[in-house]
């Protein structure tokens, strides 16, 4: 693609996700939430030559989400109960020094430029074989060494209740092809939704795959397991895996087996059930196919909630499948906000994407993004409560 089309198509990109900023942003003015104890003096630090900050999106229910531009990690996510009380739902630190001491477990992070695996740290497109690096056992993960989640982006906090995150991925990063420009803009709305949008352009054939990689405990932060918590999966079938978390190929039937959660399940009734599939993981990692009416369509992923506080996540995506895990590698050794250790199987991910290995998965959903198209893609959390 020639340049000047590029930057047309990137400027159409832009001037589609803009809004007027406003004179005035009380939210970059320090949190004044009763509950949400961050200080945003502690996330301001130069990295890489660029700035990082901490922002707050709020709504007049009082739900917040505090966010830094380093990684454009989702840092604090306060939604109520049953009874009104607030908790920060999401796992992270306190400051930015939590997220730089090499423990890398992708906390509230976007994760590019390829979600989860990529066989042997290969893949081959338009003939010619990338090299990426390995930094999961013998695969790359998460888009390298240092992918998205390591990054510090573009922020641009529109008003109250949106965050325009702007990363622009070289040609050759971390292995991969094309330049790439990646926009995300969070919203919160209104009705207690958050809502993720992603756009990219590329000037030359690429594979991308994007995710937010947010640990949720519905109980609040470092409150204890999430194996009580229920859970239901709109997907009939799931993406079987090897022994090193690398999908087979095939696409399988969920009835019968662990991954059966087409009806509300306590997330712990099966998660040490005698499974091959569950032994590879140590519990929950898989990628279920969800179930679409058509191909990009917006629908039901996932709804889980908390029957002892009634808090309540459903997840919508225009993505065909979604990455659960249970924080199976979580082992106390990790403390975050409030001091609080964050122990084995006391968090869940909800990260929404296309298949793991998908460039070496031709009967997989494709992953390439060329010259002259934009890549969209829309996950929203809608933050809701039980009364019974």
């Amino acid at each position: 693609m020639k340049i000047s089309v590029f930057v047309v198509l990137l400027a159409g990109l832009l001037a589609a996700c803009n809004r007027p900023e406003p004179s005035k942003n009380n939210s970059q003015n320090g949190n004044d939430h009763p509950g949400l104890d961050l200080n945003r003096a502690a996330f301001q630090k130069t990295i890489d030559g660029k700035k990082t900050d901490l922002y707050t999106l709020r709504n007049t229910n009082g739900v917040e989400v505090a966010i830094t531009n380093y990684g454009g990690r989702i840092v604090g996510l306060w939604t109520p109960d049953k009874d009104g009380h607030f908790a920060d739902i999401v796992l992270g630190h306190d400051s930015l020094g939590g997220y730089l001491n090499g423990n890398n477990n992708y906390f509230g992070a976007l994760i590019g430029r390829y979600a989860n695996r990529i066989a042997k740290g290969k893949f081959t497109l338009d003939g010619k074989q990338y090299s990426l690096p390995v930094n999961n056992g013998a695969n790359s993960l998460h888009g390298g060494t240092k992918g998205f989640d390591s990054r510090v982006w573009d922020a641009k906090q529109l008003d109250g209740q949106n965050l325009q995150l702007t990363y622009d991925a070289k040609d050759g990063e971390e292995g991969y092809p094309g330049n790439l420009v990646i926009q995300v803009l969070y919203t919160l709305s209104p009705d207690n939704s958050l809502r993720i949008e992603y756009h990219a352009v590329t000037d030359k054939a690429t594979v991308v795959n994007f995710t937010n990689h947010s640990y949720f405990n519905l109980a609040g932060a470092g409150s204890g397991k999430i194996t009580g918590q229920v859970l239901q999966i709109n997907a009939d079938h799931y993406t079987p895996i090897d022994s090193t978390m690398i999908p087979t190929g095939q696409i399988a039937p969920v009835k019968g087996t662990p991954f059966d959660f087409t009806e509300p399940t306590p997330i712990g009734e099966h998660i040490n059930a005698d499974n091959q599939q569950i032994r590879y993981a140590k519990g929950f990692d898989d990628n279920w196919v969800l179930n679409k009416p058509e191909p990009g369509a917006l629908s039901l992923a996932v709804t889980v909630y908390d029957p002892d506080n009634g808090r309540e996540i459903t997840t919508y995506t225009t993505e065909p499948g979604i990455q659960f895990y249970t924080g199976n590698f979580l082992d106390g050794s990790t403390v975050g906000k409030g001091g609080k250790p964050y122990n084995y199987r006391t968090a869940f991910t909800l990260e929404t994407q296309h298949y793991p290995d998908s460039p070496n998965q031709p009967n997989f959903p494709s992953t390439v993004l060329g010259p002259g198209h934009i890549f969209h893609s829309i996950t929203i959390f809608h933050f809701g409560v039980r009364k019974q």
